[in-house]
């Protein structure tokens, strides 16, 4: 089974997300972030991903309709 890249790049990233939030956890703790720059960051991120996510399955749709126009225009000159 293949994952499309709607899934796999944006899956990716939250992965990432969550280790770089994991090592941001300390700086929130040690008072070097303020709750709002840590928080902020996550769901500016996460905002980013989601958005990310749906333009890159636009972007796969308009290929593939792409692609169906191409081969049904083939079909008509072949036949």
């Amino acid at each position: 089974m293949k994952l499309s890249r709607a899934i796999l790049i944006p899956g990716v990233l939250l992965v990432y997300l969550a280790a770089m939030s994991a090592v941001g956890w300390n700086n929130l703790k040690a008072g070097h972030l303020t709750p709002m720059e840590y928080y902020g960051v996550i769901v500016l991120t996460l905002v980013i991903i989601v958005l990310l996510h749906f333009a890159i399955k636009r972007r796969e749709r308009l290929r593939a309709r792409r692609r169906d126009e191409i081969t049904d225009t083939k079909q008509n000159h072949i036949e």
